[in-house]
């Protein structure tokens, strides 16, 4: 099979030259529209920038909005957008192949004083769409994700390159935003706050070792870090907000990708023509066995098995509204079986000494509805159901290893059973008031009705001293038994923005959040940001937000018989947790070099109060959780007393893409602090002080197709940690810290470099390209984390059973794409 595979593969890349053809075009269509009111602009001019041919290319938009761009040179390109009394939208690195028309929707701002008064400035690809978000706030396009080398398509891998983000796990794509919890994170996708989109999602977490989410079927979308505007609530740390794109109202267009990953295949086209109306399709199953028949190291010898689909139906009506209907959803599962592993063999995701049963699933299925009203006025509403699922079981492993390095089993009595599942129902509304050229308001509120459904038993193993293999399990103990609880979190919000003149403008905001469980009520958040443009393409920012998140919902059910409170009895201790609170300050600078080059400097400080920690007096806060696959089973009751502060100092140099090549340098010196019930200011575990990210692309045009290659260097300050308490790890079988030292130590430096390499050619009506992502490249040993790896199956040594637990080593990653 493995010799079919590479021969296919060599056989698709032998032909390719042989279709490729010179001289191809491609149409790029769109629509343009006012940012503030949503309506469409007519006599907007659109011309192609970059056209190497005599007669520039252009165009003026319809009536509606609507413009039309025909043989366009494929390859990248650039277009600017142009309407008197209007900012000009410059769109660049646009691709163009032969086998998918580019359809670009456009927002244009309204200038607030006449031109003559005011120097012209072009809204730039990168900025954010969002015009209330003044700091800490990019954009970024579906390229993105597929040319940053090691980013895998992924969104939140991709996030990893900006200024302020790293990468929590080469496993995973947990990211940590400021050096704020993983957890912590928001995902947005249609308007709608969803759960953790990832395939093998753990509970209390928002990332995976695989984004459920293709970046295929997303349209441009931003991305927060701090101080977001006041439509973004239960977060305190950054948000994804994700929007599907509209599939292709003219052309059927399809998209086949093949790799070590597993199989794609993506279609779109129109429903209706006369309509407009469309369709978007995408679904993907992948099994890693390829990656097992090769040798290669996932951090698993088990196959990780999981699917996802995802879809978006577009209908236009005819009283200027819109219609869609949306959804994603992928379900994912791994048997990590320990019993048969080979002594040296390793599994970064699994106990050595249990077998491991493991699977997750998460969907979203919405409905929006938009209306252009009168009076300038743009409405929203969409409904939506969501659900996510983690479960697991595991059996432990009572036996003796063999002198070839495996295991004689004697026994596979479980020790665990859980199901956890929470289902959500969203109901969205929002209006864009647009008052005049200088005045925006936005309005409007998100409801989620959440219904809790969690259930957990747990047993332990006694081996009889001796040589034998006698055993005996304690009766199971039940930690959750949580079925059908209601909850219900109300978001209501405004915020304004006015402009004073095309240099200054504000925004002002007020958001609220209310949370049924435990009655936790934050009834004004204030958010404010400010941007004063100076001469000279530069721009000095200013933002604050008061902000603030539920807990992760499972620990508000755990039941346990706190240590410090036995006579309470078995109980929910933590079920009247509040709110963790934040307040965000950022300033910025920004300053374009030249015309392809912006610079970025901020500055941020972030107060967080109310922080779950133990009430007896101890290093513990929820502030250091998040970023693994382990639930959280505090030993006594928490409370939201603890704090904790991040500050520091970020920089962004990026260049465009343009003469055939893009980099992007970015840099960050951060301090993340948090102090416990026992009031001692420590370093969080994700304080490493520093992190550097350089990445850059080249391309070269050929006759016969266009060659990539991209690299990423990244190094970072190690994670902390601290001395182990050996006894309690041992009782645990888990790695508990002391208080006295809690991270006061600190892992080795993190560095890792990746490699791009990808070629593309176009032929009529069809695309290729086939791409090598190199991860690791020079497969340094990054240190992750200690971890619990008892040196015996019975009766193990606790100091030989902490080891240090390594991120992915060197890791290969090819496909093929065609487009037709």
């Amino acid at each position: 099979m493995m010799k079919i595979w590479f021969v296919c593969i060599w056989m698709t890349l032998a032909s390719l030259p042989l279709l490729a053809q010179e001289n191809m075009t491609q149409t790029i269509r769109g629509r343009v529209i006012d940012t503030d009111g949503k309506y469409p602009l007519p006599g907007v001019s659109v011309f192609l920038e970059s056209s190497e041919q005599e007669q520039p290319l252009g165009t003026v938009t319809d009536e509606e909005g609507r413009y039309r761009l025909e043989k366009v040179p494929i390859g990248r390109q650039s277009l600017r957008f142009s309407l008197l009394g209007y900012k000009e939208v410059v769109r660049s690195n646009l691709i163009l192949t032969s086998s998918k028309e580019l359809i670009l929707d456009v927002e244009m701002e309204e200038m607030a004083v006449s031109l003559a008064d005011v120097e012209v400035r072009a809204t730039r690809s990168g900025e954010a769409q969002n015009e209330m978000a003044v700091v800490s706030a990019r954009a970024f396009t579906v390229e993105e994700t597929d040319r940053y080398a090691g980013s895998r398509g992924d969104p939140a891998r991709m996030a990893s390159n900006f200024a302020g983000v790293q990468g929590a796990d080469d496993s995973r794509n947990d990211i940590v935003i400021r050096g704020n919890a993983p957890g912590s994170v928001l995902w947005q996708l249609e308007g709608v706050n969803i759960p953790n989109p990832n395939h093998f999602g753990a509970a209390g977490t928002a990332g995976g070792p695989v984004n459920i989410i293709n970046n295929k079927i997303l349209a441009n979308s931003d991305f927060y870090t701090g101080a977001f505007p006041a439509e973004y609530g239960n977060t305190v740390s950054g948000v994804f907000d994700l929007k599907f794109r509209k599939g292709n109202n003219e052309n059927h267009e399809r998209s086949f990708q093949l790799g070590f990953m597993g199989a794609e295949l993506f279609m779109e086209g129109p429903l209706d023509k006369e309509t407009q109306s469309s369709y978007l399709l995408g679904y993907r199953y992948s099994s890693l066995q390829l990656f097992s028949g090769l040798g290669i190291d996932v951090g698993t010898t088990a196959v990780p098995r999981y699917q996802d689909l995802a879809f978006k139906f577009n209908f236009p009506l005819k009283n200027k509204g819109t219609l869609s209907v949306f959804g994603v959803g992928g379900t994912s599962d791994i048997d990590i079986l320990a019993s048969n592993l080979h002594v040296d063999e390793r599994d970064l995701y699994g106990d050595t000494d249990r077998d491991q049963y493991f699977g997750s699933r998460m969907g979203v299925v919405g409905i929006s509805y938009e209306h252009i009203l009168p009076n300038n006025t743009y409405m929203k509403a969409t409904l939506a159901a969501s659900q996510e699922y983690v479960g697991a079981q595991h059996f432990f492993i009572v036996g003796q290893r063999k002198p070839d390095g495996y295991i004689d089993i004697e026994a596979l009595p479980q020790v665990l059973g859980f199901d956890f599942s929470t289902n959500k129902y969203s109901q969205v509304l929002s209006f864009f008031k647009k008052i005049d050229n200088r005045n925006t308001l936005n309005y409007g509120f998100q409801n989620d009705i959440y219904q809790f459904n969690f259930s957990d038993s747990a047993r332990r193993v006694n081996i009889f001293p001796g040589n034998g293999m006698g055993f005996e399990t304690t009766p199971w103990a039940t930690r959750w038994d949580t079925s059908g609880e209601l909850a219900v979190l109300a978001q209501p919000y405004v915020q304004w923005k006015h402009r004073l003149n095309d240099q200054v403008s504000f925004v002002a905001g007020l958001h609220s959040q209310y949370f049924s469980l435990g009655n936790a009520w934050s009834p004004i958040e204030p958010r404010a940001g400010l941007t004063w443009r100076l001469p000279n393409e530069q721009s000095l920012n200013f933002g604050m937000g008061f902000h603030s998140q539920i807990q992760t919902p499972y620990t508000y059910f755990y039941k346990f018989t706190d240590m410090e409170r036995p006579a309470l009895g078995t109980q929910q201790h933590n079920r009247n947790m509040g709110f963790t609170r934040s307040k965000h300050l950022v300033a910025g600078y920004e300053k374009i070099l030249g015309q392809q080059i912006r610079m970025k400097l901020e500055s941020y400080y972030q107060h967080l109060t109310q922080v779950p920690v133990e009430h007896r007096s101890s290093s513990f806060s929820l502030l250091n959780t998040g970023a693994s696959f382990d639930r959280l089973f505090p030993e006594v009751g928490l409370v939201n007393e603890g704090t904790g502060e991040n500050y520091g100092v970020e920089l962004t140099l990026e260049k465009y893409y343009s003469k055939g090549y893009m980099f992007l340098v970015t840099g960050s010196l951060f301090e993340s602090k948090y102090r416990g019930s026992d009031g001692v200011l420590r370093d969080t575990e994700f304080n490493g002080n520093y992190a550097f990210n350089l990445l850059a692309t080249k391309e070269f045009d050929t006759k016969r197709g266009l060659i990539g290659v991209g690299t990423n260097l990244t190094t970072a300050g190690g994670r902390r940690f601290g001395p182990v308490d050996m006894q309690r790890t041992l009782e645990q079988q888990n790695i508990i810290f002391t208080d006295e030292g809690r991270n006061s130590l600190q892992f080795d430096p993190y560095f890792r470099a990746d490699l791009r390499i990808n070629y593309r050619i176009n032929s009529p009506r069809l695309s290729h390209e086939i791409a090598l992502d190199l991860i690791n490249v020079f497969n340094t040993r990054n240190i992750l984390n200690l971890t619990w790896s008892p040196n015996e199956l019975q009766n193990p040594d606790p100091e030989q059973s902490v080891i240090q637990n390594y991120q992915l080593g060197f890791l290969p990653i090819f496909y093929y794409k065609v487009d037709f």
